[in-house]
């Protein structure tokens, strides 16, 4: 047995030799397309339906039916677009080529959304779902490249969680940069040319990541082959780690939505000053931001699965101060400031767990699907995104909320805590359950040496 395990070690140590690791440079630039894809998806998350409403002039009920058709779309092109990956050739790889054809198309898209002609009310609906079902599909073809270039840069386990890392440092920066400026700056030069230089944003970052970031695991030897759609999708449903870790995805997001969307009733409802909510949101992001720089060595010497359980304890605790007395400001936002803490390791590692399962289903299989396996796994964030949004709705209609109401019913008042409290420590629960199920990070060594014996 021991003679087992030594020659498992060694094996082990050989492969990481062997596994070629990108530089510090080009791991900071593959964060840097993180800045682009996600200051224009905050900008759209954040304003487009304020955009479409009072700017504009649509209704909001459509434009409430424009966003649910949105998301079932943007669901079914996740999958279109993983497959395709799968099956691209090109002399830049399979990921990086995407980067480069529709970085462009998608800024332009961008600025079109904020460009709303002055047209009849059935032409500017016809506008808004031409452009946004195209910015989707343009979007779709650029994050789901850009996510699988993480799995195909390399199969160097913590190159992965670095690289991750400092996609999240970006992404908490842009998101900063989105929810501070945008209306100021709107003020002074107006909807359409803030989408100009938020589109410029997204094009610069991504082409330079595209210059900088290289492939390499996808062709290892030479022994990549492609794929069919069903070959692909029946691989997916025998790889364990990667149907916990889509689950996982659609728990957290559901989460996050949650808690980001509901907080504004719950400073205005329960805290009583709507004008508390800027303060929640500088609460949640400065601590994330901060704790960013502090993730990679934690995660060098205990691993992303356990950094991921610490956080969901770190964040079921913190909710839980919430319940000492729901309408203190100071535990209110001491409370988020914690679980903000305690979503740091999804946040900045989320994606290179995604792409360890990636190995984890050649080796189960024998077939590799970094695109399926990226695209079913945002698939799954988009969904818990819609259901996180969704009980918002839900529970408010139930508990009768009237709309810029001074004052609401005590059945309302209770869901707007079970939105904020009740639900997010369920679902954080759930969280740690499956991250205590997930196992990868001990196994990955095992299955990296057996797949590179196998390409021998």
């Amino acid at each position: 047995m021991l003679a087992k395990q030594l020659k498992q070690d060694l094996l082990s140590t050989k492969v990481r030799t062997q596994v070629e690791k990108p530089g510090q440079k080009e791991m900071w630039t593959y964060g840097l397309g993180s800045f682009g894809i996600f200051t224009v998806w905050t900008l759209i998350g954040a304003f487009l339906t304020y955009y479409y409403t009072d700017v504009a002039g649509i209704g909001a009920a459509t434009v409430g039916t424009l966003m649910l058709v949105s998301r079932l779309f943007d669901g079914v092109t996740d999958f279109g677009m993983g497959a395709i990956v799968d099956v691209t050739k090109s002399k830049h790889g399979k990921a990086r080529p995407w980067l480069l054809w529709m970085s462009f198309p998608l800024a332009i898209t961008t600025i079109l959304l904020f460009s709303v002609p002055n047209l009849s009310d059935t032409g500017k609906i016809v506008y808004a779902y031409a452009t946004y079902l195209l910015f989707i599909l343009l979007y779709t073809a650029v994050s789901i490249p850009y996510k699988t270039l993480l799995g195909v840069m390399t199969q160097d386990q913590n190159s992965r969680s670095t690289a991750n890392v400092y996609a999240g440092i970006f992404i908490m920066t842009g998101t900063l940069v989105v929810m501070t400026l945008t209306q100021p700056l709107v003020a002074k030069i107006g909807w359409t040319m803030l989408a100009v230089i938020y589109g410029v944003i997204t094009f610069a970052s991504l082409y330079v990541t595209f210059l900088v970031v290289k492939e390499r695991s996808s062709s290892y030897g030479d022994h990549a082959e492609k794929v069919s759609a069903k070959e692909g999708f029946k691989a997916l449903t025998k790889n364990k780690y990667w149907v916990m870790i889509t689950g996982y995805c659609l728990i957290f997001y559901a989460t996050t939505a949650l808690t980001q969307g509901a907080a504004l009733y719950y400073s205005q409802y329960i805290l009583g000053n709507i004008g508390y909510f800027p303060f929640y949101g500088l609460a949640v992001s400065v601590p994330m931001l901060i704790g960013m720089f502090f993730l990679t060595p934690l995660v060098k010497r205990y691993g992303k699965r356990n950094m991921a359980v610490v956080g969901a304890i770190i964040y079921v605790v913190a909710q839980s101060l919430k319940l000492i007395d729901p309408t203190n400001v100071v535990l209110f936002l001491g409370g988020s400031g914690l679980a903000g803490i305690g979503a740091i390791p999804p946040i900045a590692l989320l994606f290179a767990m995604i792409n360890d399962t990636v190995e984890y289903g050649e080796y189960k299989t024998g077939v590799r699907t970094e695109g399926l396996v990226n695209s079913g796994a945002s698939f799954g964030i988009k969904v818990g995104t819609g259901l996180g949004l969704a009980l918002i709705g839900w529970l408010l209609g139930f508990g009768g909320y009237v709309g810029g109401a001074a004052e609401q019913t005590g059945l309302t008042l209770q869901m707007i805590l079970a939105l904020n409290i009740y639900i997010p420590i369920a679902l954080g629960v759930l969280q740690l359950v499956i991250m205590l199920m997930f196992k990868l990070d001990k196994e990955y060594p095992t299955v990296l040496a057996e797949l590179q014996r196998r390409k021998r």
